[in-house]
């Protein structure tokens, strides 16, 4: 699948991987920042932003989405910084093509599986696929009106504007539509909160990774800590303080920072 991307700055190939629900536009402060001194590549993946959309959602795609991209854009080897579902997508592609990863930065994710019924986490999310679901795109007239209708199962206000980046206007008859594949990734979120088994793979150790976490997220717990060792054994774990799993937005400087000084 060909990726729609926005490209920033020379120098060393940098990747970054938006999470479930983003695109590209998330992190484009982050990107100009970086640019001074790296070749950014922001990526939609699929069913997000410009990105095509497609009934197959799992990481094995995502995986061969960012190797085509690497070889359109005759990327030889980058640093892969990833959040959430993109962290996840840059585990598996080091895993598979880690001759083609130069360093690793994982934003609040682990290689853990998230699956589990019970898990807060898929709870959450069948919570926000059921708002967004909610929402019916050809009858509701403004981004307010669909707002005031997410908040019946969104109580955070900035959660709410992020999702809502989703809706888009049409040109034409102004009429509004889902940017992402709705459907698409609520059908596939067993696929998207699935782990990495450390037992079925080798220890990556031939390039510096780190992983940053919000602290009072509970994304990277005392229980993921082993996974992480299991599969990158070097890794650095850094946390970033009053800061949840949107921790690059909640928390920007001090997360430029801790960037900063592992690329340094």
């Amino acid at each position: 699948m060909k990726l729609n991307s926005q490209i920033l700055g020379q120098g060393q190939p940098l990747v970054i991987l938006h999470g479930l629900y983003g695109s590209s536009d998330n992190w484009l402060t982050h990107a100009k920042q970086l640019s001074d001194r790296y070749e950014v590549h922001i990526i939609d993946q699929r069913n997000h932003g410009k990105s095509p959309h497609s009934d197959e959602h799992n990481y094995t795609a995502m995986e061969g989405d960012l190797w085509q991209y690497f070889q359109e854009h005759q990327i030889e080897r980058a640093v892969i910084m990833g959040h959430s579902m993109g962290g996840k997508t840059a585990m598996f592609f080091a895993l598979a093509h880690p001759e083609s990863v130069s360093a690793l930065i994982i934003v609040d994710m682990s290689p853990k599986s998230y699956d589990s019924l019970e898990d807060a986490k898929t709870l959450y999310h069948k919570e926000i696929f059921k708002g967004l679901r909610s929402i019916n795109v050809s009858e509701v007239e403004s981004r307010t009106e669909a707002e005031k209708q997410l908040a019946e199962y969104i109580d955070q206000p900035r959660i709410r504007k992020f999702l809502l980046k989703n809706l888009q206007r049409r040109p034409d008859d102004k009429s509004f539509y889902w940017l992402l594949n709705l459907e698409g990734l609520y059908n596939s979120l067993e696929n998207i909160l699935e782990g990495i088994d450390p037992d079925m793979v080798s220890p990556i150790t031939a390039f510096p990774v780190i992983f940053i976490r919000g602290e009072k997220s509970g994304y990277i717990d005392d229980e993921a800590i082993p996974i992480i060792r299991a599969i990158f054994p070097y890794a650095e774990i850094e946390t970033i303080e009053n800061a949840g799993h949107w921790l690059h937005a909640e928390q920007p400087e001090a997360f430029m920072n801790t960037v900063n000084d592992f690329l340094d």
